[in-house]
This record gives structure tokens, sequence and C-alpha cells, in this order.
């Protein structure tokens, strides 16, 4: 039987792209699933098309940035399941892009809400659950390769998954003892409608100027890629598989991987130089004091 099976997994952003890949992959491991998403039509859609596959799922309303509507999404979830065993934080825009000089306070404040303290919140409101039933369980957060790397014109978008990346490797040591795995997902380019973000834009974070009008909007840079990525229900099984195998990094796409050795020896290089400064050598041999 599935370690998963009968457990609970809340969703973020789970309506479509690879909120729903990941729902439909947890659903077939016999997972009850917590489906959460600002678009209420595709989560109504995608509601029916979980309920069709005879996987038990409770659909909610939910904007990430809003700490209190996670609150109640979590007494709903306690309500109809009883326990809460997995948060996949997945929800997430593009945010504004181009040059440094024309970015926007509202943009940049979009982005951090969603994929930063989107993730934020759904970890302080659903860890506790998690906790409470002692039996162990999961946290997955979705970031990005761009989290991995900086994307030229991207700076929110970047940031914000770059953020992600870092606090799920500080949650890891933080959970580990109560028997939480914390994992983090970075996908490259998937066949989704990440483009297309600004569809559900709120009115306070829209700018004064026309984001997609610009060459180097996320959509205009974007929407070719995504469109020409891998299928979306690769990501969903990747995770499955990934999980099972206890990997913290989820990559979906190795073909990345010399881009990320081209980082890392860059910051070996960096480190062989401080090495040899004169101003540096009373630590170079310091013993580390990990907290």
């Amino acid at each position: 039987m599935s370690k998963f099976a009968g457990k609970t997994a809340v969703i973020s952003g789970g309506a479509e792209g690879i909120g729903l890949s990941i729902a439909k992959a947890l659903g077939e491991q016999q997972m009850n699933i917590v489906l959460a998403d600002i678009d209420r039509d595709n989560l109504q859609k995608a509601t029916s098309e979980l309920e069709a596959a005879g996987i038990p799922v409770l659909a909610i309303a939910l904007d990430v940035a809003d700490e209190s509507q996670w609150q109640a999404a979590a007494d709903q979830a306690i309500a109809r399941f009883g326990k809460v065993h997995m948060v996949v934080n997945n929800a997430g825009v593009g945010g504004d892009s181009g040059p440094i000089e024309i970015q926007e306070k509202k943009g940049w404040q979009w982005a951090l809400d969603v994929n930063l303290m989107g993730v934020v919140y759904g970890a302080k409101v659903m860890v506790p659950l998690i906790k409470q039933h002692g039996e162990g369980g999961w946290v997955i957060n979705v970031a990005s390769m761009a989290g991995m790397g900086g994307v030229p014109f991207s700076g929110a978008y970047t940031a914000t998954k770059a953020a992600v990346v870092a606090l799920s490797e500080s949650w890891a040591g933080e959970l580990h003892r109560k028997g939480i795995k914390v994992s983090v997902l970075c996908p490259a380019f998937v066949q989704t409608r990440i483009y297309d973000s600004e569809r559900n834009r709120p009115e306070q974070y829209q700018s004064e100027t026309d984001n997609a009008a610009n060459e180097n909007s996320f959509s205009s840079k974007t929407k070719q890629m995504v469109e020409n990525g891998i299928e979306v229900s690769i990501v969903g099984k990747r995770v499955v598989e990934a999980l099972n195998d206890g990997e913290f990094y989820i990559f979906t796409h190795p073909n990345y991987r010399a881009v990320m050795q081209q980082r890392s020896d860059a910051i070996d290089a960096a480190f062989k130089k401080a090495a040899e400064s004169p101003l540096l050598q009373h630590v170079a041999n310091q013993k580390l004091d990990m907290l």
C-alpha cells in the first residue's frame, strides 16, 4: 500500500497546471485532496475532474496572500478529513518584468505577497496541524529553476523563487525532528499558464503601466518557452517519485545540470579566492559554529 494512502494533502493553486498535476498524482496514491485556488471557475472544473476519477476532494477558494483565508481553509480541511498530512505551496505568479528602472512597487508587492508570503502563510497555518497528530508529513514548496540562479529582466520572480528555495532549506532542518519532510520543486519550462498570471491579478496590485506590452515582460519572454515545455502531467508523477525516494531538491529538467554546475564552480572558485586573501587568514580554518 502507498504510504500516502488515506492521508490528506492541501494544495494551493491546485485548480490547474502544476498544482492540479500534483493533485492527480497524489490522488492516484489514494490521498484525500484539498484543492485551493483563487480562480473559482477553474476550481469547479478541477474538482469535477478529480471526483470523476474517484478521488476524495474538497474545493476551497483561497487567496494565498491572505493569512486569514489560509486559516479558514485549514478549518474546512479538518472538518472534512480530520487531519492534514501535507501542504503543497504551489500558487505563484510571474510578476512584473523588465529593466530595473521600470520596476514598480505594486508589481513587486504582488510577487512578494503571492510567491513568498503565500508560502510562509501556508506553512505557518498547516505545519501545526501536521505536528498535531504526530504521524509526520510533508511540506512541498514549488519554486523554479529561476530560484537556483538569476534570470535577467525577471527580478521579482527570480528573487521570490530563490527565497522559497532558501526557506525550504531552513525549514528542512527545523522540521526534521518532527518527522516532517520538506522538499522544494524547481521546474524549468512546463506547459502551464504561468505566463498569463495577469488574469488573476487583484486590483490592489494593478500597475500604472501596461506590463504586458513591455517586450521584456514575463508574458512576452516566457510564453513560447512554456508552450514548448514538458507536459504538465509529468510533474505530478515526478513529485510522487521524488517523495518516495526522499529527495529534497526535486528537479524536472536534468539538462539544466550543466548550468547549475557552472554556478557551483563559480561559487567554489570564489571561496578559493577568499581563502587566499591575506585579510581572511584568521578565519580560513576556523571551526564552523552552525546554528
